[in-house]
């Protein structure tokens, strides 16, 4: 005798199975939500597009020397970014972990606990505006969201040229430095973030000397006497610094010469767009209150 339910025994059989293939494909493809980083630059590419990492390294000094967009409280500390803690990570268990090229040493030892994707930034020959929006829109299909690259992309390029329609046009040259002791700065130019934000602003650029890869040449201050410029300089402040140029001939002759620099407060000089907007915030501010005075 023919018995309905043997009948939908044997439907349900191949169906439980189509369901099963369905789900684990699905679950395979599906893009990771728990990403954990080194990479300051990754990190605040992440953030930006809502998906902070579950992890990042030197936590403390992301916010002395990125500042913005925040670091979430929720984000893990790995310590410090050369020497991560892995013990730490492998305990958090992420999905992937993302780096840029300067830590690809540690690629074989962070492989062991999760599937590393390496993401490049500011190289030789390529166009650095081109590169910030390829790393956003990158970091965005990792995690399945390129609606929100495009987002930051367009929101990043409408707000460089809102500001740039409040500067004037005769704006000053300009000689963005940072210190790294009392008597040598980083001077940065061609290649860098600065440059690329400069551009987009109509700004010219006083530094016209070779930089490296990150778009930045190491000088001694007497290297900055002779450039008629105004002076940018971009914090944070080594330990001691501040003291010693109040006692530096040298420094206080640069300031006879070109004036009173500009003063901003912390941007990540090797960062993406987030760090665009910032420096691009932050420098036109001063330059409006200055041009007020």
């Amino acid at each position: 005798m023919f018995h309905p339910s043997r009948l939908l025994v044997r439907l349900i059989g191949p169906l439980a199975v189509l369901f099963a293939f369905t789900t684990a494909a699905t679950t395979a493809t599906a893009a990771p939500s728990r990403l954990a980083t080194l990479d300051w630059t990754i990190a605040e590419t992440l953030i930006a597009l809502d998906q902070p990492p579950v992890a990042a390294a030197q936590v403390d000094a992301y916010h002395a020397w990125v500042r913005e967009p925040a670091m979430p409280s929720s984000v893990s500390d790995l310590g410090l970014r050369t020497q991560p803690n892995l013990e730490l990570l492998a305990s958090i268990d992420p999905d992937r972990i993302l780096i840029s090229p300067m830590f690809a040493n540690l690629v074989p030892r962070l492989e062991r606990i999760a599937p590393v994707d390496t993401l490049a930034l500011y190289s030789p020959g390529r166009d650095t505006w081109d590169e910030l929006c390829e790393l956003t829109r990158s970091v965005a299909a990792m995690i399945d969201r390129p609606q929100a690259a495009t987002r930051l992309i367009e929101a990043t390029q409408a707000e460089l040229s809102d500001l740039k329609s409040r500067l004037n046009d005769d704006a000053p040259p300009l000689l963005i430095v940072q210190f790294m002791d009392a008597r040598h700065v980083r001077v940065f130019g061609e290649n860098g973030l600065y440059q690329a934000v400069l551009e987009r602003l109509g700004l010219t650029n006083a530094w016209t000397g070779k930089t490296n890869a990150w778009g930045f040449s190491l000088v001694p201050l007497e290297a900055l006497v002779g450039i008629d410029a105004r002076l940018v300089v971009v914090k944070p402040y080594p330990a001691g610094v501040r003291a010693s140029l109040a006692d530096s001939g040298l420094w206080q002759e640069v300031v006879r010469r070109q004036g009173a620099p500009l003063i901003l407060e912390p941007v990540w000089s090797f960062g993406a767009l987030p760090s665009a907007q910032r420096f691009a915030n932050l420098l036109v501010t001063a330059m409006e209150n200055t041009d007020a005075r």
